[in-house]
C-alpha cells in the first residue's frame, strides 16, 4: 500500500538528500545517535530493520554492533546516499530496500530490533505503520520510536500549519500520549519513555528543505511576531548569537513485544 502522500514525501526528501547529512542540521548529530544507541542496547546478534531510513544515519550507527541492518524508505536518493556512506565506512551488513512503511516487504518475526526515527510526523496512517512494524518484530524484540513531540493541545493545529508550510510531506506531530497509545493498543511492554530537548536554528531549519523565499519569510515573520509578545506560534522562538532558534522535544520510546 502506497502512502496517499508518496509524491510530496519524495519530492521533499529528493530535496534534502544532498544536506541530510550536513552539520549544521541535528538528524545525523553523532552525541543523539551514540544516545540512541545507549538506550537500544543492540547486541551482537541483532537482526535490524530502520524503517523510513532517510540517509540510514541511525542504521549505519547500528551497523557495527549487530548481525544486520536492513534500511527501507520509500525516497531513492535518500537510500542512495545512505548505500555510500555506508561503503566508506566499510559497513557490509547493510542492505538498502526501496519500500513503503505501510506496507513492509518481510515476513512476520523477521527481525529482534526495528525502529523508526523522525518519520511518524509524515504517516497518514501512523496505526498502519506502526501494525507492520510489530508484524515483522520477533517476540521479545525492540520496538524503538523516535519522533517529534507536539506542541501544546492548544497550539498543535498552527505548530502543524507551520511544519506543512516548511514542508509539505509533514502531516502532523503526535502528543505522548498519541504515541503512548500506540504500544498500549499493540500489547508492548514499554520499557523506555524520555524526552530530549534538541535546539534548531530557524535558518538551517528552512535551508534543508529548500523553503522558496517567500514562505521562509512568512515563517520568520511569524517567529519574529512571537518574539515580540504577539500571537504565538508552538516553537518558543528565542534569539541566541543574534540567529532564532527554538527547541524540538524528540521523544524515543521503547516497546518489547511479548
Amino acid at each position: 500500500m502506497k502512502p496517499a502522500n508518496l509524491e510530496a514525501i519524495q519530492h521533499s526528501f529528493t530535496i534534502q538528500a544532498p544536506n541530510f547529512e550536513s552539520q549544521t542540521v541535528n538528524f545525523s548529530k553523532e552525541e543523539y545517535l551514540n544516545y540512541t544507541i545507549s538506550r537500544v542496547a543492540p547486541k551482537g546478534q541483532d537482526s535490524v530493520l530502520e524503517v523510513a531510513a532517510g540517509t540510514c544515519a541511525c542504521g549505519r550507527s547500528f551497523a557495527p554492533l549487530v548481525q544486520s541492518v536492513v534500511c527501507l524508505d520509500a525516497t531513492p536518493s535518500m537510500l542512495q546516499i545512505g548505500k555510500q556512506e555506508a561503503e566508506k565506512s566499510h559497513l557490509n551488513n547493510m542492505t538498502f530496500v526501496k519500500g513503503y512503511a505501510e506496507e513492509l516487504p518481510f515476513l512476520n518475526d523477521s527481525f529482534t530490533i526495528v525502529f523508526s526515527r523522525l518519520a511518524f510526523h509524515h504517516f497518514t496512517d501512523t496505526d498502519v505503520v506502526f501494525s507492520e512494524m510489530v508484524r515483522v518484530l520477533k517476540p521479545g524484540g525492540k520496538l524503538v520510536m523516535i519522533d517529534m513531540e507536539a506542541a501544546d493541545e492548544k497550539m498543535r493545529q498552527t505548530e502543524d500549519e507551520i511544519e506543512t508550510l516548511r514542508d509539505p510531506s509533514h502531516v502532523k506531530n503526535m502528543s505522548k500520549n498519541e504515541m503512548l497509545e500506540l504500544f498500549t493498543a499493540h500489547s508492548l511492554q514499554i520499557e523506555q519513555c524520555e524526552t530530549t530537548e534538541i535546539q534548531q536554528k530557524l535558518n538551517n531549519w528552512l535551508a534543508l528543505t529548500r523553503t522558496p523565499e517567500p514562505i521562509r519569510q512568512k515563517i520568520t515573520e511569524l517567529m519574529k511576531s512571537e518574539l515580540a509578545g504577539e500571537e504565538k506560534t508552538g516553537f518558543s522562538p528565542y534569539v541566541e548569537n543574534g540567529k532564532i532558534c527554538f527547541n524540538q522535544k524528540w521523544l524515543l520510546l521503547i516497546g518489547r513485544k511479548q
